[in-house]
């Protein structure tokens, strides 16, 4: 690929761009004056030439572009802002190696020079041909777990805690008090992150294990793809995945190409394409490869999927032949064979294939639910660093206060509650199996348990269309004709048309001249064919045969064997379109590279001449062709392309525009056919001019644009073709469930940008009342600059960029493009690298510090969702990578209205609550123990003892606390069918600054009550303070749990008895810490009443007046 040299900033510095890492060494083809303006040790991209080598001179063309692009750059005077870099604090490995690792295939990547079925002829060492994909290694694995949980504070905190006990001075109780509860919940942790990680070597190992046949001297070999090297001719067979990087040698296709299925890769369902390298394709056999003395020369490793630049050399003719090597003659990893059995030569292994650099490494997610709970055991931990030091402050410091302030620091160490990050992690698993539950949602997969609260606070959706969206099947659904439409339900009179033509004569009707033909007011019958006749012959499609089992392949290909024959393209369109003419009556049958033949109602064979092909490109947006019919000797000129370009094109019409529109609003992709008959003399005038244009050296696609467009003027509009790419279920009102939600949704695909927003359109992403911007294609900074101000005077308009645009926008502008793109109510990003949509997900969480999700099928869509916050993955056509990659997997994509919509917002409102209270729930014995100590001189003795302390955070309140999992406000419909509930969760209420200090003031004052109040009520004994204190307290926590809960649940009640009964049950035994003959006294009984009733009745009251008063937004869905 030829790219212009990035542009020196204002400041001389040197703009990033994502590939410039991968590219660095290729400043050596670079001319010494551009280098010059590069800053020191700055890296750029490839200028397109690859350095100096077999068949190319040093730079080509590729220095000059780079020249060009520093001339332009400096001449560039337009006032603009820089861009505004953030640091990007990320601790995961980047790509490259340190020099030293040359030896082991992890240096620098450098251009390389490949001989044909000699991996041993290598300049350089090159990585295994193995897939990775996880997170550790065998050695790693255990440090690299504790590691990640303990640079928390909240864990750090208690393993420190825990260690202090071994101190005989600083020991406040039994050792398994504080290691028990730190073991649990390091081995919860490390067996889940186990657990996963066998997953994915178990995966890893799969693929690896594929086996493929190898070509060497003895023969043909099998061989794993992990054995795969550099230089290996291997076989690929049709409908097996491509093992490696390779170039196309040679295939068993009589047509000597083959076709490619690359969704895997870029997202494209369109098939694309492939040549074999022509001196290789003639060789008599496969097995020749071997006996030709020839190498390929390639550049290096990139992230590049649509650019290759190398050179085929052989190099035992004489003299020596060298053939420039293009993407069209490549086989990226990934890929699958759709045609045929090809042969080809391994240039890229491991981590240099295109799929793995274009794959981001998988991180560990930590969601924000918990960095906000780490937040606030800061918070706590401060508050015990207080409470610790008045309290030595109240000694005025004497005697050893240091070891003082120790000891006060452990007793009240229950201010940080270690059963909270228990609870939580338990809680998350209560919501992954609820999730996998659910009938509604059937076969969805928890893949991450530890983050399903970030389900509840998305703010950003990020899709990919192909196949999450759309269900990737295209259907014939209009044809046009200007005064008459035939939809779906109509067809059939278009099949009597068709018929009635071809049975009224045995020949086809002929026209008796381009003069005569647009005079003479033809039947309908007529206008049908011609537009039929026109679909069927102007596209790419090939028909191909199979055997059926039934049916020889040779035999079905011969007699044209209907059900042994399936269509070939590269757009799943035209197979649609050539369907559709199947089933009217006119049947393409047979196609090579310069003869097609139809099939009338009749079995009459209607034979047509290839004389020249203009396939569809980007730029030009239309395709055309010419034949000749063979019975007639008649040559046509179709066209087909869209209705921007094709309306200069066609003769002046009254109905064009407005039909074209509405077909569009109904969400069905236009196509515009056209028709030229051509004279004999004409075409021959055009094909001289053809020639020669096609011969230039310099401007040749400018020539050869000029010469086409000299035919494409006054041709004949035969029709309008409306084909629509089937949406999946529901999408219309699960997007519009989201967008009431306050979500944005952002649409990323490798699509063609008309595909994507005739179906942002047909989605409803983009509502009927919203204007849609359309980002003009830019390529320099004042480009940019130009048509970032003209989108800055839209307002309330969807956004529609292109890949290349983005790129551009992101070097200058990322700052500006982002603030005006986060704006809009909807973007699409059409034609988007794997790794621009990881990088768009990054730039999402950076600038607006909110919460993204993102949902793919395929792979990709992988490193956006490793990147996003909350990946999703759909289990569709496009295999399972990107579910596996996910963190949860549905089967459809409306299942995440309600993975957000219900379970989401449940487990952020549970968990949110649930921490609360088993905050509250230790505040509580904090507060009572430093009452207590305060009463009695400051001194650092416990309150409670042993097993009461143990049992007070377990047996007694753990159950009815950790209810509180099965707690939710509103019913599952409810929630559904009021999305603006999960409105209100963005704004992060649930778990707030505000909540926690409400819930610190209720502990303290409840926390307080019961302590001063059975020191005022109590008689003659410590004991009984000890028993009246926490009876009062257990009851308090029981209750408070109750007046908590929303909507009560079976399991609820049976925790609250539960708990109750084993506190009773355990009088019995806790004589050491309790008078058992007091507790079943009068006296005690009203104490303790007397005591839970002050502590919990005025919050009930506060609790009942702000519900009547300012009641929340669900009470009222709940009436």
């Amino acid at each position: 690929m030829v790219r212009p040299c990035p542009s020196v900033g204002p400041r001389g510095r040197l703009r990033a761009w994502p590939g410039a890492r991968d590219l660095a060494p290729s400043l050596r083809a670079r001319p010494a004056r551009c280098r010059r303006l590069l800053p020191r040790g700055g890296a750029a991209p490839a200028g397109g030439g690859a350095e100096a080598g077999p068949g190319g001179g040093p730079g080509g063309a590729g220095g000059a572009a780079a020249k060009a692009g520093c001339a332009a750059d400096m001449t560039d005077n337009i006032p603009l802002q820089p861009v505004r870099q953030k640091k990007r604090m990320d601790s995961r490995p980047r790509a490259g190696c340190c020099e030293w690792l040359r030896c082991c295939g992890r240096g620098d990547p450098r251009p390389r020079t490949v001989w044909l079925g000699h991996p041993e002829k290598r300049d350089q060492r090159y990585p295994r041909n193995v897939i990775n994909n996880q997170k550790y290694n065998f050695f790693t694995f255990l440090p690299g777990v504790l590691f990640n949980q303990f640079k928390y504070f909240f864990n750090l905190y208690f393993l420190l805690l825990a260690c202090s006990q071994f101190v005989p001075e600083m020991r406040l109780g039994a050792l398994y008090t504080y290691w028990v509860p730190l073991g649990f919940v390091l081995a919860v942790t490390v067996i889940r992150e186990a657990v996963e990680e066998i997953r994915c070597y178990v995966r890893d190992k799969e693929v690896n294990s594929q086996v493929y046949s190898r070509l060497t001297a003895r023969g043909t070999v099998k061989v794993k793809s992990s054995s795969i090297q550099v230089g290996d001719l291997i076989i690929v067979e049709k409908n097996q995945r491509v093992p490696a990087d390779m170039i196309f040698l040679r295939t068993s296709e009589k047509n000597g190409s083959c076709f490619l299925r690359t969704d895997q890769l870029d997202g494209e369902t369109d098939w694309k394409l492939r040549l074999p390298v022509a001196g290789t394709q003639r060789l008599p056999t496969a097995a020749d490869l071997l006996q030709v003395r020839s190498y390929v020369y390639a550049e290096e490793p990139n992230i590049d999927i649509h650019h290759f630049v190398g050179t085929f050399t052989r190099e035992d003719s004489d003299p020596p032949v060298s053939e420039s090597l293009g993407i069209e003659n490549t086989l990226w990893a990934g890929t699958v064979v759709a045609s045929g059995t090809v042969v080809g030569v391994v240039l890229y292994t491991g981590r240099e294939l295109r799929s793995v650099m274009n794959t981001s490494n998988p991180r560990s997610k930590i969601g924000l639910f918990d960095l906000e709970v780490n937040c606030l055991t800061k918070i706590l931990f401060g508050a015990l660093v207080v409470v610790s030091l008045v309290m030595v402050a109240l000694q005025h410091f004497a005697g050893r206060w240091y070891l003082q302030i120790i000891r006060f620091l452990l007793l009240f160490s229950n201010i940080i509650p270690i059963s909270l990050r228990v609870n939580l992690d338990m809680g998350k698993i209560v919501y992954s199996w609820v999730i996998r539950r659910d009938s509604k949602i059937p076969s969805t997969v928890v893949r991450s348990s530890t983050i399903p609260e970030q389900l509840g606070r998305i703010s950003y959706l990020l899709t990919d269309k192909t196949g999450t969206l759309t269900q990737n099947e295209m259907v014939f659904k209009r044809l046009h004709l200007g005064t008459v439409a035939y939809g779906l339900d109509s067809m059939d009179e278009v099949q009597s048309h068709i018929f009635s033509i071809y049975t009224q004569s045995q020949e086809p009707p002929a026209q008796k001249g381009p003069t005569v033909t647009t005079k003479v007011r033809r039947t309908m019958s007529s206008r049908v064919h011609e537009a039929v006749k026109a679909i069927a012959l102007c596209h790419n499609v090939t028909p191909v045969y199979e055997s059926n089992g039934v049916t020889d392949q040779a035999e079905a290909e011969k007699q044209y064997e209907d059900s042994c024959r399936v269509y070939q393209a590269s757009s799943p369109d035209e197979v649609a379109l050539v369907q559709w003419t199947e089933s009217v009556g006119l049947t393409l049958v047979g196609r090579d590279q310069s003869s097609m033949q139809l099939r009338t109602p009749g079995d009459q064979i209607l034979n047509f001449t290839i004389l020249q092909l203009f396939p569809f490109t980007y730029e030009s947006k239309r395709m055309g062709i010419i034949v000749r019919d063979e019975s007639t000797g008649e040559i046509t000129f179709y066209m087909k392309g869209a209705d921007v370009v094709m309306a200069g094109i066609v003769q002046y019409n009254d109905w064009l525009d407005e039909e074209c529109g509405n077909m569009a609003r109904e969400g069905l992709r236009v196509l515009v056919v056209a028709k030229k008959c051509l004279a004999e003399e004409q075409y021959q005038d055009f094909e001289a001019r053809y020639v020669q244009a096609k011969l230039s050296v310099h401007d040749r696609s400018l020539k050869v644009a000029t010469v086409i467009e000299s035919l494409e003027m006054e041709m004949e509009l035969l029709c309008l073709t409306g084909v629509e790419d089937q949406l999946q279920a529901d999408v219309r009102p699960t997007l519009e469930t989201l967008r009431n939600a306050g979500i944005k949704v952002w649409m990323l695909t490798g699509d063609k940008l008309e595909t994507a927003t005739c179906t942002a359109k047909n989605a409803h992403l983009v509502t009927r009342n919203q204007d849609i911007h359309v980002f003009r294609l830019v390529s320099n900074r004042g480009e940019a600059h130009l048509e970032l101000n003209a989108f800055r005077r839209k307002h309330d308009c969807a956004l529609v960029i292109s890949g290349d645009s983005l790129e551009v926008c992101l070097k200058y502008y990322e700052y500006e493009f982002m603030e005006l793109a986060c704006q809009c109510p909807a973007v699409v990003c059409c034609r988007c690298a794997p790794t621009q949509k990881a990088q768009i997900v990054r730039l999402l969480q950076e600038r607006t510090g909110k919460l993204t999700c993102a949902v793919g099928d395929g792979g990709n869509d992988v490193s956006m969702i490793q990147e996003s916050d909350c990946g999703v993955g759909v289990e569709g056509k496009e295999g399972k990578q990107a579910s596996l990659a996910a963190d949860f997997s549905i089967t459809q994509f409306r299942h995440l209205g309600r993975l957000l919509m219900v379970h989401g917002r449940n487990s952020y409102k549970r968990s949110a609550a649930l921490s609360q209270f088993v905050i509250h729930r230790s505040l509580c014995i904090s507060t009572m123990q430093a009452v207590f100590s305060s009463v009695f001189y400051f001194a650092s003795v416990p309150l409670y003892q042993g097993f009461l302390i143990i049992g007070y955070s377990t047996i007694y309140t753990m159950f009815p606390v950790f209810s509180l999992v099965l707690d939710k406000d509103v019913k599952s419909d409810v929630a559904m069918l009021y999305p603006e509930l999960y409105k209100d969760l963005l704004k992060g209420r649930p778990l707030s600054y505000k909540t926690f200090l409400i819930w610190v003031l209720i502990s303290i004052y409840q926390g307080s009550t019961i302590m001063y109040g059975a020191l005022l009520l109590f008689e003659s004994e410590f004991v009984h303070i000890v028993a009246i204190s926490f009876t009062s307290l257990i009851l308090t926590e029981l209750l408070m749990v109750a007046l908590t809960i929303q909507t009560w649940h079976w399991l609820m009640t049976v925790a609250e008895l539960l708990s109750l009964a084993c506190y009773i049950a355990s009088l019995v035994f806790l004589h050491e810490f309790i008078d058992v003959y007091f507790i079943a006294t009068l006296s005690f009984l009203w104490k303790v009443s007397v005591i839970t009733l002050v502590s919990c009745l005025p919050l009930y009251v506060l609790k009942y007046l702000r519900r009547r008063f300012s009641p929340p937004s669900y009470s009222k869905l709940t009436s």
